[in-house]
């Protein structure tokens, strides 16, 4: 099994570079485990209180049972993904069953922060992108699937994504095996993955 983690700022193309390896394999030889499905469950608060969780930060994951599922999964049993929904800031009562597969992808934007999670990563990913277009793309996508209004989302990142990025995501990139500037664009660094990712399984 080949663990890789592909961290990077809000909006900075993880998920077309997760996308495009996925695409580049066989059905059933990767599994996705997202860094968003193992946020702290925070049903216990009113509504309004939940809506200003700050998602940015190492203390929003529950990093204990991200370690123990990537472990079961290495030691080659199936897990149980929790779920998490943004709309009401809860883990949902449903979760999606996760077989071992010869790569395991853990996505997210904080994953580099957490010493026992980096030391379980074979390779380990910074998708990086300009602040400009990291923002456009977190327009889009609230106010798409989160239901959030322009001004929201700006006030948000002027608040919390940026000076979050500065301080806990950004500095993880010196833990990166790779930087990907221009994120799922960048064509030459997403083949040398591939290749890589090939070699390692000895395709």
């Amino acid at each position: 099994m080949l663990v890789i983690g592909i961290a990077g700022g809000t909006g900075s193309g993880k998920t077309t570079v997760v996308r495009k390896i996925v695409e580049s394999f066989c059905d059933g030889e990767v599994a996705v485990i997202p860094q968003d499905s193992y946020y702290r469950d925070s049903s216990h608060l009113p509504l309004e209180e939940r809506l200003k969780l700050n998602f940015d930060e190492p203390a929003a994951i529950e990093w204990e049972l991200l370690v123990q599922q990537l472990q079961q999964l290495k030691d080659g049993n199936a897990i149980e993904q929790p779920t998490y929904s943004y709309l009401t800031c809860t883990r949902g009562p449903e979760t999606i069953h996760v077989e071992p597969r010869d790569i395991v992808i853990v996505e997210g934007i904080l994953i580099l922060c957490d010493e026992n999670l980096r030391n379980m990563l074979d390779m380990k990913i910074f998708v990086d992108a300009d602040s400009d277009e990291r923002l456009i793309r977190v327009i889009n996508r609230d106010i798409i699937e989160r239901g959030r209004t322009v001004e929201m989302v700006i006030d948000r990142y002027e608040k919390v994504l940026r000076p979050m990025h500065l301080q806990h995501i950004e500095p993880t990139k010196r833990y990166a095996d790779l930087i990907i500037p221009q994120g799922g664009h960048n064509k030459v660094a997403i083949d040398m993955m591939k290749d890589y990712i090939s070699h390692k399984l000895k395709r």
